[in-house]
């Protein structure tokens, strides 16, 4: 029968012709081939081809198993004897993962949900008080958000939030959650939402704070080369005086911008941000999708 591969492409050179040389110099080298599932392969003894379909272990030998076109299997020893496009390889076990895979995760930490369109927005809001705010809870918790539905809105300062209750009617079905600055005892912050809060139905309405100025400082200061904010008197506009304190231009409201993008660019995920902020954050986005 005519061997289309050739008497002895895998063997040694016959005696008697001419030393062998030549038709080593001719002879293709195998290489190493992980034995991938999905790689089509062919058998070179016995013409077998088909997909891998695994790689196991029988009888202390490694088998890599192979389906042809019409769906039959049959088993053969990894190792040398097989052609991949017309060359030959010497079939190796696939790379084995080193555990298992973690899943993809949001910038809060949460798994991530792909392939899944963002819900339509529901009656429920959250509140922050100013832009920079409502930016750096986009930029951790926006692919949540999107997930839950929740739509963050502007409060544009606690002192708007007894009117802003007013206008918006809360209800068990519409709830709204409201992160404050500043928000500790004995603050203007505290007292303005107590006051609110005493305006609407019981438990359609909470309000949540972090004890920072501002939620500048609610980033990390080792992410901007610092070992703590700086401490601004009493008396100086807080962001102003933070800029001068870093040598960054402080003269106008763009500078004051420009400073902020420039600190939201160094947050990556939750991990960059203080925790005073991050349960509060939580616990509001728990609340408005109860």
């Amino acid at each position: 029968m005519h061997d289309r591969y050739g008497s002895d492409i895998l063997s040694p050179a016959s005696p008697g012709t001419s030393n062998g040389s030549a038709h080593h110099r001719r002879r293709p080298v195998s290489r190493p081939q992980p034995a991938e599932p999905g790689l089509v392969v062919e058998e070179v003894q016995t013409g077998w081809v088909g997909a891998v379909v695994r790689v196991e272990k029988s009888g202390g030998v490694h088998l890599v198993v192979l389906e042809d076109r019409r769906g039959r299997t049959r088993s053969f020893p990894l190792g040398p004897g097989f052609w991949v496009d017309g060359k030959p390889v010497e079939l190796t076990a696939p790379a084995t993962p080193r555990g298992p895979t973690a899943p993809a995760r949001t910038a809060s930490g949460s798994v991530a949900v792909h392939g899944r369109r963002a819900r339509v927005a529901r009656g429920s809001r959250i509140w922050v008080e100013g832009k920079h705010d409502a930016e750096l809870v986009e930029k951790v918790w926006g692919d949540d958000l999107r997930v839950e539905g929740v739509v963050v809105e502007l409060l544009d300062g606690v002192d708007n939030l007894a009117d802003a209750l007013a206008e918006f009617g809360p209800t068990p079905d519409r709830r709204v959650g409201v992160l404050v600055d500043h928000l500790v005892a004995g603050s203007k912050e505290r007292r303005l939402a107590d006051a609110a809060l005493r305006t609407v139905p019981r438990g359609t309405v909470v309000v949540l704070g972090h004890p920072y100025v501002d939620v500048w400082q609610a980033v990390r200061p080792e992410r901007l080369g610092l070992g703590a904010w700086p401490v601004i008197e009493r008396g100086t506009e807080w962001k102003r005086g933070i800029l001068r304190e870093l040598g960054w231009p402080a003269a106008t409201t763009e500078d004051v911008g420009r400073a902020w993008q420039r600190i939201l660019a160094q947050v990556r995920d939750y991990r960059d941000l203080d925790p005073a902020l991050l349960g509060r954050v939580e616990e509001l986005i728990d609340f408005v999708t109860a």
